[in-house]
């Protein structure tokens, strides 16, 4: 049986607007975010560029990894995004995305 995979991800606006969250596909979340398909907050504010995420097997470390980063002050997030992503690039676009 495959391993299932679960993704806890930070998009950002160009604007600098974060957005966390958790998916078990990440591709299709992806298209999603950058098409705007789904109405809400990352449409809104075009929050559609990946710039750091964890993987995982176990959905409740997803999903209480996700609440962690949430809850944490907005100073905090972004030096954890510069521990995988100094430059702050898409990293959606470096992994063959759209």
């Amino acid at each position: 049986m495959a391993t299932k995979s679960y993704f806890v991800y930070i998009l950002s606006s160009l604007r600098g607007t974060l957005y966390t969250g958790v998916t078990n596909d990440l591709d299709r979340r992806m298209i999603e975010h950058r098409s705007h398909m789904i109405p809400g907050f990352t449409s809104r504010y075009r929050v559609d560029r990946l710039i750091c995420f964890e993987e995982t097997s176990d959905i409740y470390e997803a999903l209480s990894r996700e609440m962690q980063i949430k809850a944490w002050p907005r100073k905090q997030k972004l030096q954890w995004v510069r521990t995988m992503n100094p430059r702050f690039k898409d990293l959606w676009e470096e992994f063959g995305g759209e």
